[in-house]
């Protein structure tokens, strides 16, 4: 079987991305390519290949557009579906981009379906992947992004780690040590690059041209509101689970504060089917938000008093921020985010009683940005340092 790439001058790098938390990894190693072109005469050609695993304008092109992604070189359409479905059909087309390109490695992000459906199909083609944050655990076979980056981890050839814990976690499942670099996160070097783009933003705009439901964002004060999202199956599936949330938070937590809630469509869909969205778009200190991008919850986070999330990315940006998180999960993947490790974020999961108890505790608590080791802006840099030193090992 060919091994594909061996015969051209220069490397030749596909990204492959498929979702929203993608979005923010891959703009960082392409402006970090588009510099090594800029000053090297070795070029390395990128392609950007999308799944199209988020296929909603306000969840792709509109990130796309403000993180100054070039559009796709090639766009797959894979769509919705279920997860066999999705990662079955990405991998049918994949493996004709990769017949066809022919690069040297496919880079792959974080563990959406397009992450292992294209670390399969390109090991298969004797390809070499890189797995950028690879060695987060939750622990937690039931999220299918577990499965994602076990399967992932397991077939890269170099594993990027965002922290040492996740390091820790490859070595102890027997992966190579040669194979893993600890590089740092990712995500901060967005963050870090769209700062001051995102301070410029005022907040009430951002309601006001995202509000789903009239209301008037008046009331709203700078560094005196929460932010809210919420997606995961273990707290919108459940009627009865949804229903005490949705109590909790308009009976309690929105009457000591008011609360920007950024609705993902998943959870809208189960809020009108369980009969508690008209409760919802009702209460006066609830902003119910559609799917905001990516600078408009940048500057959200920067000033809000408190986030209370299931996203993972959320976690970490609010420990760079110094935002107190209120995580509604019973684990994550993000260890180090936590506040026994040096972060900001509480697991609190959907526990009522436990949510409302340690809000009332963050109310109180002044902002503390945390900045874990590497976590620096610089991690794209040695992203492709390491995918290029890994090269010349190789010759």
């Amino acid at each position: 079987m060919k091994i594909y790439g061996q015969n051209s001058n220069n490397m030749k790098i596909i990204s492959v991305v498929g979702a929203r938390p993608n979005f923010m990894k891959v703009a960082p190693l392409i402006r970090a390519i588009n510099r090594h072109n800029e000053n090297n005469i070795d070029k390395i050609e990128h392609l950007l290949v999308h799944t199209g695993q988020h296929y909603d304008d306000c969840l792709s092109k509109k990130i796309f557009d403000e993180l100054e992604i070039p559009t796709a070189d090639i766009n797959l359409g894979v769509g919705s579906g279920t997860h066999a479905e999705q990662v079955g059909n990405s991998m049918i087309a994949l493996e004709k981009v990769f017949e066809k390109e022919k690069p040297d490695w496919v880079v792959v992000y974080g563990d959406v379906n397009a992450t292992m459906a294209a670390s399969i199909t390109a090991k298969k083609l004797l390809i070499k992947v890189c797995h950028v944050e690879a060695g987060l655990r939750s622990g937690d076979w039931t999220m299918p992004e577990e499965i994602n980056r076990i399967v992932t981890d397991r077939l890269s050839d170099l594993l990027l780690t965002p922290d040492k814990i996740s390091m820790k976690n490859l070595i102890n499942e027997g992966i190579s040590i040669n194979s893993i670099k600890f590089v740092g996160n990712i995500m901060i070097d967005t963050l870090e690059f769209n700062r001051d783009k995102a301070k410029k933003l005022n907040i009430q705009n951002i309601i006001s041209n995202s509000l789903i439901v009239n209301n008037t964002v008046n009331s709203l004060i700078e560094d005196n509101y929460a932010v809210m999202t919420l997606h995961r199956p273990s707290n919108v599936d459940n009627k009865h689970v949804l229903e005490d949330l949705v109590n909790l938070i308009i009976n309690d937590l929105s009457k000591e504060i008011p609360i920007i809630w950024a609705i993902h469509p998943r959870t809208q869909k189960q809020l009108q089917l369980f009969n508690l969205w008209e409760n919802i778009i009702s209460t006066d200190s609830i902003f119910v938000v559609k799917p905001l991008g990516y600078l408009e919850m940048l500057r959200l986070n920067m000033s809000a008093k408190i986030m209370l999330t299931d996203s993972g990315g959320l976690q970490e940006e609010c420990t760079v921020l110094g935002t107190p998180c209120l995580t509604m999960r019973w684990n994550t993947e993000r260890p180090i985010t936590l506040k026994e490790n040096g972060g900001v974020s509480i697991l609190v999961g959907n526990d009522i009683k436990l949510i409302k108890k340690v809000f009332y505790k963050l109310l109180d608590i002044k902002r503390n940005p945390i900045y874990p080791e590497l976590w620096d802006g610089k991690t794209a840099e040695r992203c492709l340092q390491e995918i290029i030193n890994f090269r010349d090992v190789k010759k």
